[in-house]
């Protein structure tokens, strides 16, 4: 199964790299991206786990070009 960030990044040509990349230059490191990338934060209580906190989510939407709360796990 795709992670919903995989989804994301798909309907708008995003690569991996690319994505990992645009993180980077917002101050994420290469793992947490990669982390969020292949949607590991989805299964998460707390967004403190893993060094996947809620200001790198915020970093995601904005490269994804979506709203924070379209990220959240439902």
């Amino acid at each position: 199964m795709s992670s919903y960030v995989k989804g994301l990044a798909a309907k708008i040509n995003m690569s991996c790299d690319e994505f990992i990349g645009e993180m980077r230059k917002r101050g994420c490191s290469e793992p947490t991206a990669m982390k969020i990338w292949n949607g590991f934060y989805e299964e998460f209580d707390d967004f403190k786990d893993n060094d996947i906190n809620l200001s790198n989510l915020r970093k995601a939407a904005d490269v994804l070009r979506v709203t924070t709360g379209t990220l959240l796990p439902r």
